[in-house]
């Protein structure tokens, strides 16, 4: 017979096991290990953003470098399924016995793997292959940017990543092939835009191409033997020349001989079930049930509004009666405002984008009590992607901290770069706007991993945007009126945003029509506005969540000052918003309002 200690022991491995099969196949017992279980599928899955986000790193774990993440349809499929598991699992646990952050967590979870779900039907109705991004030009941003090479066992994992290129490719093809047979194909001009990137991307010996070169550069700083750093190039140069470049080659094949078949340069509209595909694209970026009309309606109310501040402002500066966008129009082509395009004229714009950023920090206390630990810094977009990119945007840093978030500024041409409006771009993408939300959210602790790395699109560019308000509130424009109306001009160019997305998706304007109205209502150079433009079709609905998100959050401050009267204080109201990660506008208003009630910045 049995002990009763036996018996015990045997009770305890049996509960044991039952707890571990759950934790991994089941329904975990505890929800906490749940939200851990949903992310550790995701970033095991997925060695790219594992890269990006550098944890496992500091454990001395470093396989994921050496390889790429699935990008086939079957994959795809997988994900999707996956997802409507864990909503299934998540919405099985009883609200009522969990803590307020655990309810906090849940919605937003719950809310994100059910937008994912509502996009799934429309999933070939993307373009996976676009100038902004892709794999032509994500890949080699990830290996030139993120991949770590500060050891021999990095700079390994950096040539077998580069001998996957080519299975990675053929993944996208295949479902490129899909699309095709669906009627899914990018615009023309698209297509023309990854054409000519790529051809100049393998139109020069391997040596001279920027995988070698960046990777060149940085194992020279390691201690390896010279004959060990001379195999590494080696091995290098070879799978550029055996992997990589023929890789490229059969997307610049397949796309070579689509042109002549692709559609027109319409919206998403003429895709299938074009109309319920942008409805879905818009409360993904807005993370609110806004309809397309309403969304193109609030973007005329502020086209108007912003408009009459700045002919206000440009009335004291002596131009009356001019429209104030042809006005910074003119301003753009004067050198008062303008850096040569020279790289000497690219250095010092640099060294200002930093200084303006080291200016703002000193005078953060005023407005938080938190900062991020990570550092930042202000870089040139890589040369080979910046012909279609945008004017900036933000790289995070890592989970760590040792990689510094990045702030990469477009210097293809100095001219679209002017000067007054410098400030309100460093505050955007840099400090208090994207690097100080990304890095602080990434940073937190006692809440789940998600809510450190989920992007929610109105939410993050709606914060960058109420940084460059705030920027203003703090008086950093006091007695500089032309950096005011820049600042004025960056927000009316959010603004045109939402009435030429609409425009292009909804009302199904040309993309004639599109540049038209925005050249009319912005200052900007033609070249970043047929740039902007054609983002715009490429990525339907993104473009509305930064003005969106900005009027939510400047609407919420509006009532917690009104109801809270002397109680508000503005580093609360900042660390409610920061000190919760990322979520959706709808669930951030009630975050909002328990704290109003409250009164406490820690309520969640």
């Amino acid at each position: 017979m049995p002990t009763l200690l036996q018996l015990l022991i045997v009770i305890i491995i049996i509960l044991f096991l039952w707890w571990l099969i759950s934790l991994i196949w089941g329904k975990p017992w505890i929800l906490n290990h749940f939200y851990a279980r949903a992310m550790f599928e995701l970033f095991f899955d997925n060695p790219e953003i594992m890269t990006l986000v550098g944890i496992l790193e500091r454990f001395g774990i470093q396989a994921h470098n050496a390889r790429l993440t699935d990008a086939s349809d079957a994959y795809e499929r997988k994900l999707f399924r996956r997802m409507e598991r864990n909503l299934k699992i998540l919405r099985s646990y009883k609200r009522e016995r969990m803590s307020p952050s655990q309810r906090l967590s849940t919605e937003i979870l719950d809310w994100y793997l059910d937008d994912q779900l509502r996009m799934e039907p429309f999933r070939h109705n993307t373009y996976p292959v676009n100038q902004m991004f892709g794999v032509q030009s994500e890949l080699p941003n990830l290996m030139m940017t993120l991949h770590p090479l500060n050891n021999p066992r990095a700079a390994r994992a950096y040539v077998k990543r580069l001998s996957r290129f080519g299975v990675k490719f053929d993944q996208v093809l295949e479902g490129l092939r899909i699309r095709q047979e669906k009627g899914c194909l990018p615009p023309n001009f698209a297509m023309r835009h990854v054409l000519d990137e790529m051809s100049a991307f393998i139109g020069r010996p391997a040596r001279e191409n920027p995988l070698y070169t960046v990777f060149e550069e940085k194992i020279g700083k390691l201690k390896i033997s010279p004959g060990g750093r001379a195999g590494l190039l080696a091995d290098v140069e070879r799978e550029i020349e055996r992997t990589a470049y023929p890789a490229y080659q059969k997307l610049i094949a397949y796309f070579t001989a689509l042109e002549s078949r692709a559609a027109e340069n319409h919206g998403v509209w003429n895709l299938p079930d074009g109309d319920a595909y942008y409805t879905q694209c818009l409360r993904t970026a807005t993370t609110t049930d806004l309809t397309p009309e309403q969304v193109h309606e609030i973007g005329l109310q502020e086209v108007a509004r912003i408009e009459r501040e700045m002919s206000a402002i440009l009335e004291g500066l002596g131009y009356k009666g001019v429209h104030p966008t042809r006005q910074l129009a003119a301003f753009g082509e004067d050198e008062r405002f303008l850096y040569p395009n020279t790289d000497e004229g690219r250095a010092d714009c640099l060294a200002e984008y930093q200084r303006i950023l080291a200016e703002m920090d000193h005078t953060l206390p005023e407005v938080f009590d938190v900062r991020p630990k990570a550092g930042l810094e202000v870089q040139r977009v890589p040369e080979f992607r910046e012909k279609a990119m945008a004017g900036a945007y933000y790289q995070p840093s890592d989970l760590g901290g040792k990689r510094p978030g990045v702030f990469f500024a477009n210097l293809r041409d100095m001219k679209e770069t002017q000067k007054f409006g410098m400030k309100t771009l460093a505050y955007h993408e840099g400090i208090p706007g994207h690097h100080f939300q990304i890095a602080i959210a990434m940073e937190l602790k006692g809440v789940p991993f998600f809510r450190r790395l989920i992007p929610f699109f109105a939410y993050v560019e709606g914060w960058a945007m109420y940084a460059e308000n705030l920027a203003r509130e703090m008086g950093v424009y006091r007695d500089d009126p032309y950096s005011e109306l820049g600042f004025l001009d960056s927000i009316l160019f959010r603004a045109v945003r939402l009435v030429v997305d609409t425009g292009i998706h909804y009302k199904r304007w040309t993309r004639e029509q599109a540049i038209e109205y925005m050249e009319q209502h912005t200052g900007q150079p033609h070249e970043t506005v047929v740039s902007e433009i054609e983002r715009y079709f490429v990525m339907p609905g993104q473009a509305c969540s930064y003005k969106i998100g900005e009027i939510k959050i400047l609407e919420l401050r509006a009532r917690a000052q009104k109801e809270m009267g002397e109680d508000f204080d503005i580093r609360q109201f900042h660390n409610v918003i920061l000190k919760n990660g990322g979520m959706p506008l709808t669930i951030l208003e009630k975050v909002i309002v328990g704290y109003i009630g409250s009164g406490k910045s820690s309520l969640f």
